[in-house]
C-alpha cells in the first residue's frame, strides 16, 4: 500500500509558491511543474485552502501561501490533503477466520503495532517544517544550476 500522491503534490505546490513568489500561480502553471492535470492541482489546492495553508483566487487569480513556511509542518500538509483516514494508515485484512487462534487474535495484536508505526511516522512529519524543506530544495536547485 502507498500513501496517496496528494501528499507529495501538496508539498510540491507549497514549495512552488514559496520559491517562485512573483509568479502567477495558476493551476495550469503549477500543473506544468508537477507534471499532472490542472484538475488534480485544483483538487489539492482545495484541500490546502480548507486547511488554511493557501489562499486561492477564483478564475485565473492564482494561489499564494496563507501562512509562513516555518508555521507549516509536513504533518500539516499530510493531514490537509486527507491522505488517510485519521488513525487508519494501515488496513488489516477483513475476514480472518475466527475459528483459527491466529485469525481470532491477529487484528488486536497487529493494530497496536500499526498505531505505533503511524504515530512514529507522523512524529517525523511534524518535526519538519516547509521552511526547512524549501531551504534544502533551494540549495539543491542552486547546486544543480551551478553545475550546468
Amino acid at each position: 500500500m502507498q500513501i496517496s500522491s496528494r501528499f507529495s503534490v501538496g508539498v510540491h505546490i507549497l514549495s512552488l509558491l514559496a520559491i517562485n513568489p512573483n509568479e502567477h500561480h495558476t493551476s495550469e502553471w503549477i500543473a506544468g511543474s508537477v507534471g499532472t492535470n490542472p484538475v488534480i492541482i485544483r483538487r489539492v489546492l482545495g484541500y490546502l485552502k480548507k486547511a488554511g495553508l493557501v489562499h486561492v483566487r477564483a478564475g485565473s487569480g492564482g494561489s499564494t501561501l496563507a501562512r509562513e513556511l516555518d508555521e507549516i509542518t509536513l504533518l500539516d500538509v499530510y493531514r490537509a490533503v486527507e491522505v488517510v483516514e485519521e488513525g487508519k494508515l494501515f488496513h488489516v485484512h477483513d475476514q480472518p477466520n475466527p475459528s483459527c487462534p491466529v485469525g481470532a487474535n491477529i487484528e488486536t495484536v497487529l493494530q497496536l503495532l500499526l498505531v505505533k508505526a503511524q504515530h512514529a511516522m507522523e512524529g517525523v512529519l511534524e518535526a519538519v517544517t516547509m521552511k526547512e524543506l524549501v531551504e534544502v530544495l533551494s540549495n539543491q536547485i542552486k547546486t544543480k544550476s551551478a553545475g550546468e
